[in-house]
Protein backbone atom coordinates (compact mmCIF):
# COMPACT_ATOMS: atom_id res chain seq x y z
CA UNK A 1 0.00 0.00 0.00
CA UNK A 2 2.82 2.37 0.86
CA UNK A 3 4.47 1.74 -2.54
CA UNK A 4 1.19 2.54 -4.28
CA UNK A 5 0.91 5.80 -2.35
CA UNK A 6 4.47 6.78 -3.29
CA UNK A 7 3.83 5.99 -6.96
CA UNK A 8 0.65 8.08 -6.91
CA UNK A 9 2.50 10.99 -5.31
CA UNK A 10 5.26 10.81 -7.93
CA UNK A 11 2.73 10.74 -10.76
CA UNK A 12 0.88 13.69 -9.28
CA UNK A 13 4.14 15.62 -8.88
CA UNK A 14 4.92 14.96 -12.55
CA UNK A 15 1.54 16.37 -13.61
CA UNK A 16 1.86 19.42 -11.36
CA UNK A 17 5.44 20.16 -12.47
CA UNK A 18 4.85 19.61 -16.19
CA UNK A 19 5.06 22.55 -18.58
CA UNK A 20 1.71 24.18 -19.26
CA UNK A 21 -0.12 23.16 -22.45
CA UNK A 22 -0.10 26.80 -23.61
CA UNK A 23 2.98 29.00 -23.48
CA UNK A 24 1.91 32.06 -21.52
CA UNK A 25 3.62 34.73 -19.47
CA UNK A 26 2.39 37.72 -17.43
CA UNK A 27 1.10 39.24 -20.69
CA UNK A 28 -0.98 36.14 -21.47
CA UNK A 29 -0.86 33.71 -24.38
CA UNK A 30 1.37 34.86 -27.27
CA UNK A 31 2.67 37.58 -24.91
CA UNK A 32 -0.63 39.44 -25.27
CA UNK A 33 -0.82 39.38 -29.08
CA UNK A 34 -4.05 38.67 -30.94
CA UNK A 35 -3.91 35.17 -32.53
CA UNK A 36 -6.60 35.99 -35.10
CA UNK A 37 -4.71 39.04 -36.41
CA UNK A 38 -1.99 36.77 -37.80
CA UNK A 39 -4.65 35.35 -40.13
CA UNK A 40 -6.79 38.34 -41.02
CA UNK A 41 -4.19 41.12 -40.90
CA UNK A 42 -1.10 39.07 -41.76
CA UNK A 43 0.87 40.63 -38.92
CA UNK A 44 1.23 40.48 -35.15
CA UNK A 45 -1.13 42.91 -33.42
CA UNK A 46 -1.12 43.56 -29.68
CA UNK A 47 -4.42 42.69 -28.01
CA UNK A 48 -6.47 45.04 -25.86
CA UNK A 49 -6.44 44.44 -22.10
CA UNK A 50 -10.24 44.55 -21.94
CA UNK A 51 -10.93 42.10 -24.80
CA UNK A 52 -9.99 38.64 -23.55
CA UNK A 53 -10.97 35.00 -23.55
CA UNK A 54 -9.84 32.18 -21.26
CA UNK A 55 -8.86 29.06 -23.16
CA UNK A 56 -6.82 26.04 -22.07
CA UNK A 57 -5.69 27.73 -18.88
CA UNK A 58 -4.36 30.89 -20.54
CA UNK A 59 -5.69 34.39 -21.10
CA UNK A 60 -5.84 35.36 -24.78
CA UNK A 61 -6.00 39.02 -25.80
CA UNK A 62 -7.62 40.43 -28.93
CA UNK A 63 -7.38 43.66 -30.90
CA UNK A 64 -11.17 43.83 -31.25
CA UNK A 65 -14.33 41.94 -30.34
CA UNK A 66 -14.74 40.58 -33.88
CA UNK A 67 -11.40 38.78 -33.57
CA UNK A 68 -12.31 37.48 -30.13
CA UNK A 69 -15.60 36.14 -31.47
CA UNK A 70 -13.82 34.38 -34.34
CA UNK A 71 -11.44 32.77 -31.85
CA UNK A 72 -14.25 31.71 -29.51
CA UNK A 73 -16.04 30.10 -32.47
CA UNK A 74 -12.99 28.04 -33.52
CA UNK A 75 -10.03 28.29 -31.12
CA UNK A 76 -8.21 25.34 -32.72
CA UNK A 77 -8.11 27.20 -36.04
CA UNK A 78 -6.49 30.33 -34.58
CA UNK A 79 -4.38 28.97 -31.73
CA UNK A 80 -0.69 28.59 -32.49
CA UNK A 81 0.51 25.05 -32.95
CA UNK A 82 2.30 23.31 -30.08
CA UNK A 83 0.59 25.54 -27.53
CA UNK A 84 2.57 28.55 -28.75
CA UNK A 85 5.94 27.01 -27.95
CA UNK A 86 8.76 27.34 -30.47
CA UNK A 87 8.23 25.08 -33.50
CA UNK A 88 11.97 24.78 -34.15
CA UNK A 89 12.78 24.17 -30.48
CA UNK A 90 10.21 21.41 -30.33
CA UNK A 91 11.85 19.74 -33.34
CA UNK A 92 14.91 19.47 -31.05
CA UNK A 93 12.67 18.17 -28.21
CA UNK A 94 12.68 21.38 -26.15
CA UNK A 95 9.78 23.55 -24.99
CA UNK A 96 11.09 27.03 -25.74
CA UNK A 97 9.31 30.40 -25.27
CA UNK A 98 8.44 32.38 -28.37
CA UNK A 99 8.56 35.87 -29.83
CA UNK A 100 5.26 37.04 -31.40
CA UNK A 101 7.29 38.66 -34.20
CA UNK A 102 8.77 35.27 -35.23
CA UNK A 103 5.73 33.73 -36.87
CA UNK A 104 4.63 31.84 -39.95
CA UNK A 105 1.32 30.59 -41.24
CA UNK A 106 2.02 27.30 -42.98
CA UNK A 107 -0.79 25.27 -44.53
CA UNK A 108 -3.36 27.31 -42.63
CA UNK A 109 -1.75 26.88 -39.21
CA UNK A 110 0.07 29.43 -37.06
CA UNK A 111 3.58 28.54 -35.92
CA UNK A 112 5.70 30.64 -33.57
CA UNK A 113 9.44 30.51 -33.03
CA UNK A 114 11.85 31.75 -30.39
CA UNK A 115 13.28 34.60 -32.47
CA UNK A 116 13.43 35.89 -36.04
CA UNK A 117 16.84 34.22 -36.65
CA UNK A 118 15.40 30.91 -35.40
CA UNK A 119 12.38 31.42 -37.68
CA UNK A 120 14.74 31.88 -40.63
CA UNK A 121 16.45 28.58 -39.79
CA UNK A 122 13.07 26.84 -39.42
CA UNK A 123 11.94 28.11 -42.83
CA UNK A 124 14.85 26.27 -44.50
CA UNK A 125 13.15 22.89 -43.89
CA UNK A 126 9.63 23.41 -42.59
CA UNK A 127 8.38 19.91 -43.53
CA UNK A 128 11.39 18.22 -41.91
CA UNK A 129 11.16 20.24 -38.73
CA UNK A 130 7.40 19.72 -38.52
CA UNK A 131 7.79 15.96 -38.73
CA UNK A 132 10.13 16.05 -35.74
CA UNK A 133 8.04 18.62 -33.87
CA UNK A 134 4.84 16.61 -34.28
CA UNK A 135 6.47 13.48 -32.85
CA UNK A 136 8.01 15.39 -29.95
CA UNK A 137 4.79 17.28 -29.17
CA UNK A 138 2.92 13.99 -28.96
CA UNK A 139 5.38 12.70 -26.35
CA UNK A 140 5.25 16.01 -24.44
CA UNK A 141 1.45 16.00 -24.30
CA UNK A 142 1.42 12.39 -23.11
CA UNK A 143 3.90 13.01 -20.27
Amino acid sequence: MRKLLIICMLLLANVVCAEPAIFSNNDGAIRGYDPVAYFNQAQPVKGQRDITFEYQGATWYFANTANRDLFVGDPEKYSPQYGGYCAYGLSKDYLVPTDPQAWEIHQGKLYLNHSVPVLQTWRKDIPGYLTKSEANWLTKTLE
